[in-house]
């Protein structure tokens, strides 16, 4: 059994563990997104987002590539392998409000118009 002690600690854990999440940002489970993301279709050099606008927390990007070259896909300073034909990924980063540019990061790819903005509200 729990002494008032130990109890009175396990409550000031828990009330400190709270405040330091809310403090840094942190996110509860319900905070998780999840944006399918698929390149190289409808044509070769697109990049097309499930979600365009969405709440910030755990973000949760499924890639796949559907085109007949190579490409990645890089969002806040994270990046995926480069990935052959049919291949697929998953990234998870944890975002805040903004706008967040994404891109093909393979030469001449995102000057070709694989790149895009995403909103977190």
């Amino acid at each position: 059994m729990f002494r008032k002690g130990s109890a009175l600690v396990v409550l000031i854990a828990i009330v400190s563990l709270g405040a330091a999440m809310s403090a840094f940002g942190g996110s509860s489970s319900t905070d998780v997104t999840t944006v399918n993301v698929t390149l190289g279709k409808p044509s070769e050099f697109k990049i097309t987002v499930s979600k365009k606008t969405f709440g910030k927390g755990i973000t949760t990007f499924k890639v796949t590539n559907k085109g007949a070259l190579s490409h990645d896909f890089k969002i806040s300073g994270r990046k995926t392998r480069l990935l052959s034909t049919g291949k697929s990924a998953t990234l998870r980063t944890i975002l805040k409000k903004g706008k967040y540019a994404f891109l093909c990061t393979v030469p001449g790819h995102a000057a070709a118009g694989m790149k895009g903005v995403i909103v977190v509200k």
